[in-house]
């Protein structure tokens, strides 16, 4: 009789233990088959749009991806079963999205296999969702990832100097961020860099924060550090303009400045380091257009843009003019998959996707886009602010940051809010490096989730 209660017992605790996390599971398979439905639908459109007529080798393609995509859901599943259920589902949506508007461009410029963007996008998302999948396997812990802060920032300043590696370096693009592997595969391994400086940056704030966070000098109603803790910020900044003035790439430096600030502020909880950030990002700005000829350009473009006295509207003004045509033709509801003119813009599938989604899905369409941006960073700031560890917190903070700097970066320069800078539009625009960068973000993310979810919690009363 002891024995079968014994057995009794245990069938009850395995039940109870798996309740919760098959709830947070099932609903992540819901919304997974509501993505790939949509993603499935775009693409469809698209074609009837475009072609009059639906391929279905593309489906079948795009259907396999699905299949990867459901793969990384069982490894949940198995083995982070208390992950957060929204972020694969909003990751996926977007990708799909993005992979059925360069589809739908390659469709306009009647590029056809290898040479098409959307193939190479198609590659390179299942590579990504691969190497999602073997992260989520292998990072069993991600406070592991504590030990080695240092080794990620060696590795993080490595991958920003290859391009400058004999040999690696790709000569004839517009700036030195490219690398070339044997003349077969380019990418840009200052997507990889941020990761590894994110891991660096909040192992390095863990293990400094009482130093950043020591009294100073209050004034104007905010308490400021004293001279001796602006030392990291300086050479972060340094760096920053290093990669601005080398590899005249002005929206990786940024990019970088801005997410080492805002782990700091979440650091410290003090506003001075924000203020101080604003201030150096000023002049980091007039020093660059003062002396760099192509950041003082973009500034020009952006200021002068529809001056043709100032800006050549066949030469230099011609993208962002085109870009801001194609919004206002897509209109409150756009023109409809594959029956605008997207690939009028220039780099209309990269630089330039969400101009030429806003032509085909309209304002609705785009606040629909921003919506799941939202959503996304939402989860991951929830995810960070849940945790009880700090090095957890601000991890999935700062790469929460990371990608709301990119779209608002990106949606900004684009609609002509800031000047353009060269950064990808997250899951949306073409490009592999990137691409790789931000699934492993969301590997992050799930892992950093199901740690949080997974800590005893201490009850007081």
């Amino acid at each position: 009789m002891s024995t079968d209660v014994a057995a009794d017992t245990a069938v009850i605790k395995a039940l109870k233990k798996m309740r919760l996390p098959q709830t947070q599971r099932n609903r992540e398979f819901w919304l997974l088959l509501f993505a790939c439905l949509l993603s499935g639908g775009a693409l469809a459109l698209v074609q009837l749009g475009a072609l009059g007529a639906i391929d279905p080798m593309i489906l079948f393609i795009a259907g396999a991806l699905a299949v990867l995509v459901f793969a990384l859901h069982i490894v949940l599943r198995i083995v982070a079963s208390d992950a957060d259920p929204f972020v694969v589902p909003i990751a996926t949506l977007l990708t799909g999205l993005g992979i059925a508007m360069i589809y739908r461009i390659d469709i306009a410029k009647s590029l056809t296999g290898w040479g098409a963007y959307s193939s190479k996008q198609l590659a390179w998302t299942a590579i990504s969702i691969a190497l999602a999948i073997a992260l989520v396997i292998a990072l069993r812990n991600y406070r592991v990832l504590f030990r080695y802060t240092y080794i990620f920032g060696l590795a993080g300043i490595i991958l920003l100097l290859l391009p400058f590696v004999p040999g690696l370096r790709v000569t004839d693009a517009n700036a030195d961020v490219w690398v070339s592997l044997g003349g077969f595969i380019s990418f840009q391994p200052g997507e990889l860099a941020k990761l590894c400086l994110a891991i660096f940056f909040a192992g390095y704030l863990v293990r400094t924060r009482e130093s950043l966070t020591s009294v100073g000098t209050r004034f104007l109603g905010i308490t400021w550090p004293r001279a001796r803790e602006l030392g990291p910020v300086i050479v972060v900044w340094l760096i920053s303009l290093g990669i601005i003035v080398f590899q005249r790439d002005l929206g990786t430096g940024v990019l970088i400045f801005g997410m080492f600030i805002a782990m700091l502020y979440v650091a410290t909880g003090k506003t001075s380091w924000v203020v101080i950030g604003l201030a150096l990002v000023a002049v980091g700005v007039f020093l660059a257009t003062q002396i760099l000829s192509y950041v003082r350009g973009r500034f020009t473009n952006w200021l002068y843009a529809f001056d043709p006295s100032v800006v050549d509207p066949q030469g230099a003004g011609f993208q962002l003019q085109q870009g801001i045509f194609g919004l206002a033709h897509g209109g409150l509801i756009g023109t409809g998959l594959g029956l605008g003119r997207p690939q009028v813009t220039p780099l209309a599938h990269s630089d330039y996707i969400i101009p030429s989604l806003g032509e085909e899905l309209g304002l609705v369409g785009i606040f629909a886009i921003l919506s799941l941006y939202m959503v996304f960073i939402s989860r991951g700031i929830r995810i960070g602010m849940a945790g009880q560890d700090d090095f957890g917190k601000l991890l999935a903070t700062g790469l929460s940051f990371t990608i709301a700097l990119q779209v608002f970066i990106m949606v900004g320069g684009v609609t002509r809010l800031i000047p353009l800078t060269g950064l990808t539009t997250p899951f949306l625009a073409a490009g592999g490096s990137s691409l790789v960068a931000n699934w492993l973000i969301v590997a992050l993310l799930l892992r950093i989730s199901d740690g949080v979810r997974r800590q005893p919690r201490v009850v007081i009363g």
